[in-house]
C-alpha cells in the first residue's frame, strides 16, 4: 500500500497521493508556475542559511515579471512551518493567480557520498538550454530531458551548453571552478539562473576578498580548470570529477580544496 503524501495547497493541509486541477488550468496546461526549493536549517525559516526571505523574494520577482498574483504570505508562511515538521527539503510552487503549492522531501541519501567523492556530469546537447533561464518556471522539461539523458550514460547530472558550445549550468544548478589562480562561474548574461547559492558563496567570497572571474566558460577555459563543482539550495555543494562528452571525458581533481572550501565559507 502506498503511503500518503502530505503537502499545502491554497490555503489547505492536504493528505493524498493527488493534486486535483480543472483541465484548463495554465498550470497544468503550460506549465505556468513558478517555484523555489529551499533546504530547512536549524528547523527554522528564519535560520540565515535557510535564506527564507531571499527565495520568497525570488518568486515575487518572477510573478512581478510576469504580471501575475502574489500569493498571500501569512498562508504561504503557514503551509512551509506544516510541511518542515516532516521534510528538511521544500518546494514552494505559485500559480498565476496566486495559488500556493507547497511539498516536501527528504535530503538525498547519498548525499554525503556525493559532497566527499564528487559525480559524474554530461554536457548535453545545446536544445537542452531551459526556457526563460533567469526564473525558475513549471516549464523545466530540458532540463529534466537533460538530467534523464545523462543518466543513460551513468551520469549523475546534466551540464547545459548554448549554441557556441559555451557550458551554462547544470540540470538543477549553477558550476563553480578552480584554475589558473582563480575562481570561475559562468556569468548571468549567459544566460542562466540566478542561484540562491550562487548569490551566497559570491558574496562569501568576496567578504574573504578571494578573486572571482565571472566568464563565459568556453571549452578551452573548462579543459584547463584543476577543479570544478556545482551548487544549490538543496545539496550545497558537489564536485564534480568526470564530465563526459561526445569525444571522450575530462578528469577534474575530486580530492580539490574546491568543494569543502566553499561549502565551509557558506556554513560558517
Amino acid at each position: 500500500m502506498r503511503s500518503i503524501i502530505i503537502y499545502w495547497y491554497d490555503g489547505q493541509l492536504v493528505n493524498s497521493q493527488t493534486l486535483e486541477l480543472a483541465i484548463d488550468d495554465p498550470g497544468l496546461i503550460y506549465g505556468a508556475t513558478v517555484f523555489t526549493t529551499l533546504r530547512v536549517y536549524d528547523n527554522s525559516l528564519d535560520s540565515r542559511l535557510t535564506q527564507w526571505h531571499t527565495h520568497c523574494n525570488r518568486l515575487k520577482l518572477s510573478l512581478q515579471s510576469f504580471g501575475w498574483s502574489p500569493p498571500d504570505e501569512g498562508r504561504l508562511r503557514q503551509g512551509a512551518e506544516l510541511i518542515m515538521k516532516q521534510f528538511p527539503v521544500l518546494r514552494i510552487t505559485i500559480f498565476p493567480d496566486g495559488r500556493e503549492w507547497i511539498t516536501g522531501r527528504q535530503l538525498p541519501l547519498d548525499l554525503a557520498q556525493k559532497q566527499n567523492l564528487g559525480i559524474v556530469a554530461r554536457l548535453t546537447p545545446p536544445e537542452f538550454q531551459r526556457s526563460l533561464p533567469t526564473h525558475k518556471t513549471g516549464n523545466y522539461l530540458s532540463p529534466w530531458l537533460a538530467k534523464i539523458d545523462a543518466q543513460q550514460l551513468n551520469a549523475q547530472e546534466a551540464i547545459l551548453v548554448d549554441a557556441a558550445g559555451n557550458w551554462l549550468e547544470t540540470s538543477t544548478g549553477n558550476l563553480w571552478g578552480w584554475g589558473y589562480g582563480y575562481w570561475w562561474t559562468p556569468p548571468l548574461t549567459a544566460g542562466i539562473l540566478p542561484g540562491i547559492m550562487r548569490s551566497q558563496i559570491l558574496h562569501c567570497l568576496v567578504n574573504q576578498q578571494q578573486q572571482v572571474r565571472e566568464e563565459p566558460w568556453t571549452m578551452e577555459l573548462a579543459q584547463g580548470l584543476s577543479a570544478i563543482a556545482y551548487s544549490n539550495s538543496v545539496i550545497e555543494i558537489i564536485p564534480i570529477h568526470t564530465v563526459i562528452h561526445p569525444s571522450s571525458s575530462l578528469k577534474y581533481n575530486s580530492a580539490h580544496f574546491i568543494g569543502q572550501q566553499l561549502r565551509e565559507m557558506f556554513l560558517a
